[in-house]
């Protein structure tokens, strides 16, 4: 392991702009006191953007505490879990610190999911609440009934737009969305905030650093769908320490907050390290390579965060041509790896439109709510993912064990510091086999990623122990995929994998053996396809169904995934 514990010990970091500390004294109240300082701090600055419209900390504060009294008053009590399945805009933020002002769990899930996935997500969280767009009503009321969920609350992207930005959304994208029936079961977002005036006293609770805020779904380091429980310290502590490795942050800088918030990548370093740090920002609420670009030259932004994906196309946008980003100050990429050809283009290009900074490369895990591990500004390595942030630690052992490995030879990252989970939600097994207490006394996450690690403590990605495919920055489980195919009576046995494409990095493919009796046929494809749309999420839907006599297996007996995939490679 990488010693930083001592301050007599060098690190890259402190080379540059006053010294990034190694050690941090962390905020341990809850995130919505984080958020409410800066307020205090900043009332009349703008917290965020939206759609052309901008909003005041001041502002801001008075709609969360408006939207927690609203909470108390339909019985959301301390420790209940909220369903928030929105993208981002204002109401998911108010909704988001109002459930954490009364003591509640927010439940982060993808709008997009399919229905199948709502109805776990619901239950497997225990959620009593959910909130989500008219546009998704239909989805949630489908399957309501087999949940426990009591209100369902409707908000509309137009309840949030300025007046002639509204019109032009309703003759456009509002005129697609499926009418709610006037009698529905919900409770519609105006009619939710107008319920705050029953509640007269008592809706704040008092919550600590260490108790939970946040769940997170992502398939762990075994491919299942797990919820990740995580604390108000561990977003707190990641907003310090995001800023801490970035001293050239101040209060009001603009970050783009195009990564969704149900992702640890958008909750965490987009909004909630921006908002409880003072800072700025620019929500976009459907992301589009065209709408970023069109964001970041119009609000002149000083952060912007994506995915490999994002930065692909942003280079072949005619709309950037002559665009001037010279007031970038941050530019960082995670959720997927950065190819050293893609760094070095985009490099490039930030040079040629006027920038003065390079892509850094971070790494981390939904297990430590996103990245805990940056690329310094000042200096980098071809190909690797940077330094640990302050109190973090990361050590590379042989895998599955707690015996390190010396510095250049490849073993299972683990990670250890003040963003680690507390636990999967109900699955005290996973989460013993996911967090271990080894004998230096810190608990360490086994990732099931492997790399190296230098001598100078520069960590460096080399792949996954575990099977996953990842298309634009979401991970997807084939096991999982498998299991849906599987269950229909048309398959007697399938096979998921990821398929190279320029633009998505890997897009999913299933290879199919059918039941006995049934034919190959486009009819049968496309029920198959029907199927997956109902039980899969829509970036992880199998973009072909390849149908095979039988499948290739191992000398165990197992289908040999990677032989399809090499077939493949070929084919490309």
């Amino acid at each position: 392991m990488k010693k930083r514990q001592e301050n007599t010990v060098k690190t890259p970091w402190e080379d540059y702009l006053g010294d990034v500390p190694m050690h941090l004294e962390y905020f341990e109240g809850s995130m919505f006191e984080a958020v409410s300082r800066m307020a205090d701090a900043y009332p009349d600055a703008v917290a965020f953007d939206f759609m052309g419209k901008s909003t005041t900390y001041q502002h801001m504060m008075k709609e969360i505490e408006t939207c927690a009294k609203a909470l108390k008053t339909i019985g959301i009590r301390e420790g209940d879990k909220v369903t928030i399945a929105m993208p981002n805009c204002p109401q998911a933020i108010y909704l988001f610190y109002a459930v954490n002002l009364v003591g509640g769990i927010a439940n982060m899930i993808h709008p997009l999911s399919a229905e199948k996935e709502i109805e776990f997500y619901l239950n497997d969280s225990e959620s009593i609440t959910a909130i989500t767009l008219d546009q998704f009503y239909h989805k949630f009321e489908h399957i309501r009934k087999n949940t426990k969920v009591v209100n369902i609350i409707i908000a509309s992207i137009r309840d949030e737009l300025s007046r002639p930005i509204k019109a032009g959304y309703m003759l456009t994208e509002g005129r697609k969305i499926e009418k709610i029936p006037d009698d529905a079961p919900v409770i519609r977002w105006k009619d939710f905030m107008r319920m705050s005036k029953f509640c007269f006293y008592n809706y704040k609770v008092e919550r600590c650093g260490d108790d939970p805020a946040v769940i997170l779904y992502s398939g762990g380091t075994t491919g299942t769908t797990k919820g990740i429980v995580l604390t108000n310290k561990n977003f707190n502590a990641l907003g310090q320490q995001v800023i801490a490795a970035n001293p050239m942050f101040r209060p009001g800088d603009k970050m783009l907050a195009a990564m969704p918030l149900f992702h640890g990548f958008g909750l965490g370093v987009c909004i909630h390290t921006m908002l409880s740090q003072g800072g700025r920002c620019i929500l976009v609420p459907r992301f589009t390579p065209k709408s970023y670009a069109k964001q970041i030259v119009k609000y002149r932004c000083n952060f912007i965060a994506g995915v490999p994906t994002l930065y692909e196309a942003l280079l072949g946008l005619s709309s950037m041509n002559g665009a001037d980003l010279s007031c970038l100050k941050g530019v960082f990429s995670g959720g997927d790896s950065l190819s050293i050809e893609l760094k070095k283009k985009f490099d490039k290009f930030l040079y040629d439109h006027k920038a003065t900074v390079q892509v850094r490369e971070g790494y981390g895990t939904t297990e430590t709510v996103t990245a805990c591990c940056l690329t310094p500004s000042h200096m980098s390595k071809e190909g690797s993912i940077g330094l640990p942030f302050p109190d973090t630690y990361i050590k590379i052992v042989k895998p599955d064990t707690d015996e390190e490995v010396p510095y250049g030879q490849e073993g299972e990252i683990l990670l250890s510091g003040p963003t680690v989970m507390a636990e999967y939600m109900n699955r005290q097994e996973e989460t013993e086999q996911t967090l271990r207490l080894h004998a230096d006394g810190l608990t360490w996450v086994y990732t099931g990623d492997l790399g190296v690690m230098d001598e100078q403590g520069f960590v460096y990605f080399k792949g996954r122990a575990k099977r996953m495919i990842v298309s634009s920055g979401y991970n997807i489980y084939p096991g999982q995929l498998e299991n849906i195919l599987d269950a229909h009576e048309f398959v007697q046995m399938s096979c998921v994998i990821g398929v190279p494409d320029d633009y998505k990095m890997q897009k999913v493919k299933a290879f199919v053996k059918l039941a006995a009796g049934i034919a190959p046929s486009d009819a049968v494809k496309q029920e198959l396809l029907e199927y997956c749309k109902k039980h899969i999420a829509k970036y992880a839907m199998p973009y072909d169904i390849e149908f095979r006599d039988d499948m290739p297996k191992t000398l165990v007996g197992k289908v040999a995934y990677r032989m399809l995939e090499e077939e493949e490679k070929k084919k490309g």
